[in-house]
């Protein structure tokens, strides 16, 4: 039996690679979450899956866990995520930095073969150039939720030349699907054209964003970790079919034949990038194959969250 760990498992992405990893009766998930953004409806109901509530930072908690299990792989995801609420709380943000430490200390003391940590995008901060090249693209964001992503990398690449554990960092950019938190602008503006209510844009509404189904996030990591691909690399997550938040506004109001207004509130001072598109040669190489439409997905995303908003 694989054991595996995923921090921050009751959330979004987490949880959705939880239950793929759940399709092979040879692995046992444990998943690790605080709930101060997870939601326990996205735990699968499986027997090979365990949760337990609590907080990556606090070490007794995690380290209560790791030792327990032997786990063989460690997913680290958990974070404080959402623009407004990292901006809103950077000393939370900050404290991210302890969790890292727990998990690679831990996982160089119980023999996990390979951590898997989840950078961002945000790491880039305002590009330079286009596309953002996992290696050739300068990181330049400071504001902290960037700053502690790009700490946790450093801390990968210094526990591997340290004490030689490997790991696979993940610089995500927008991840979208059915189980998305409101949280974030996708499934925000959806749920807001499902019930008619304004679509509220920044700005003009011409910030840049590509958007990533989450089955093309999912299927990357589950070749990586079956084929043992991408040990010791950086690998940008996303699409890189760029959409202004307007155009994705107006294209959601058409998907949801929706009477909503799109509404312009003022730029946000910081945290709103205005361009971010990432390489994703890595990614393709990995999949052998073309990643999923938007339209298609922006479909697939509605019909589900129509069903669930009417329950």
């Amino acid at each position: 039996m694989r054991k595996i760990l995923i921090t921050g498992g009751a959330g979004f992405i987490p949880s959705s690679l939880a239950s793929r990893l759940l399709e092979n009766p040879e692995n046992y998930v444990v998943l690790m979450d605080n709930l101060l953004t997870g939601d326990l409806r996205n735990v699968p109901q499986h027997p090979n899956c365990k949760f337990i509530k609590g907080d990556v930072n606090n070490h007794q908690d995690v380290a209560a866990i790791m030792t327990s299990y032997g786990f063989d792989y460690v997913f680290h995801y958990a974070a404080v995520v959402g623009v407004k609420r990292t901006l809103e709380n950077p000393v939370m943000v900050l404290n991210d930095i302890v969790g890292i430490e727990n998990v690679l200390s831990l996982s160089k003391n119980t023999g996990v073969k390979r951590v898997f940590y989840s950078s961002s995008s945000e790491v880039y901060g305002e590009p330079v150039h286009l596309p953002q090249h996992e290696h050739t693209t300068p990181l330049n964001s400071r504001l902290p939720y960037a700053v502690v992503k790009n700490v946790g990398e450093a801390y990968c690449r210094s526990y591997k030349q340290e004490y030689d554990l490997d790991y696979t960092i993940f610089r995500f950019f927008n991840t979208y699907g059915p189980k998305q938190s409101t949280d974030f602008v996708m499934s925000k503006f959806i749920d807001a054209a499902l019930r008619g209510e304004p679509l509220t844009v920044y700005g003009e509404g011409d910030q840049t964003r590509t958007f990533c189904y989450i089955d093309d996030n999912i299927d990357m990591t589950i070749r990586l970790l079956e084929e043992n691909l991408g040990m010791d690399e950086v690998i940008n997550v996303g699409n890189d079919v760029s959409t202004t938040i307007l155009e994705l506004a107006t294209k959601i109001k058409e998907v949801t034949n929706s009477s909503s207004e799109i509404v312009h509130l003022p730029p946000l001072k910081e945290g709103d990038m205005k361009r971010r598109q990432p390489d994703i040669d890595k990614m393709r190489e990995i999949l052998h194959r073309d990643l999923l439409p938007l339209e298609e997905g922006l479909q697939k995303v509605v019909e589900a969250r129509k069903a669930l908003l009417s329950l």
